[in-house]
């Protein structure tokens, strides 16, 4: 159990932060929620009740779905595209999908290499972009979570106020649903642009995304 956690100690701790995150957004959010019902002259919700549902869903996957957008863009971006001096890019003259030989795949696999990378026609393609195609997916599945989940919270708001509500082609063409979208996807842009350009100057010692601390902001060697 011990080398267990060791040896996967980066992402444990990614999916403990993951858990307490939600465990406070459950919390904060079923607060919030019951000021607002009681503001609005109705009675206030458990947690339980909060939980499960469609406010609180749509909150958690507008979320999921811009940072596996974030992933699932820079993974396939950073295949053709570099920043000199980034150590979150290639180097210049990398650009592209790379040869076999560079890949060690097909002819060019090694003993132990997956057996889908040694494989010819479709089984090679797929595992050659099977990073991209898992984070494409994750991405489309959160989106579709979140369209679903925000269009029964919107009827919910539409009904209060006594209005009609909308069908999900609507909602998902509505100024709601885009606002909620694009405010979360413009973050995760910004966070990944600015990113690339402070780990050219800016250092973390010991860490994997960043360059060594004295090497020159010029060198290109082992970065973009």
């Amino acid at each position: 159990m011990r080398r267990f956690v060791r040896d996967n100690a980066l992402a444990l701790c990614f999916l403990l932060l993951f858990l307490l995150s939600l465990a406070g957004q459950s919390a904060a959010g079923a607060a919030a929620f019951s000021e607002e019902q009681v503001a609005g002259g109705g009675s206030p919700v458990t947690w339980a009740d909060y939980v499960t549902s469609s406010a609180f869903a749509v909150d958690v996957a507008e979320n999921w779905q811009s940072e596996y957008l974030q992933f699932f863009l820079y993974i396939l971006i950073t295949v053709w595209l570099v920043q000199r001096g980034s150590p979150e890019s290639k180097k210049r003259g990398e650009e592209g999908l790379e040869s076999d030989a560079e890949q060690k795949v097909g002819r060019h696999a090694e003993p132990g290499s997956p057996a889908w990378a040694a494989a010819d026609g479709w089984r090679r393609t797929v595992f050659s972009h099977s990073l991209g195609i898992a984070m494409g997916l994750l991405f489309l599945l959160s989106w579709l979570a979140q369209s679903v989940a925000g269009l029964a919270a919107y009827n919910n708001e539409q009904l209060s106020r006594l209005e009609d509500p909308v069908g999900w082609g609507g909602y998902v063409t509505s100024a709601d649903f885009w606002n909620r979208t694009l405010q979360n996807w413009q973050s995760e842009f910004l966070a990944v642009a600015s990113m690339v350009l402070l780990a050219i100057f800016l250092r973390e010692r010991g860490s994997p995304q960043s360059k060594r601390v004295g090497d020159p902001h010029s060198r290109t060697s082992s970065s973009g």
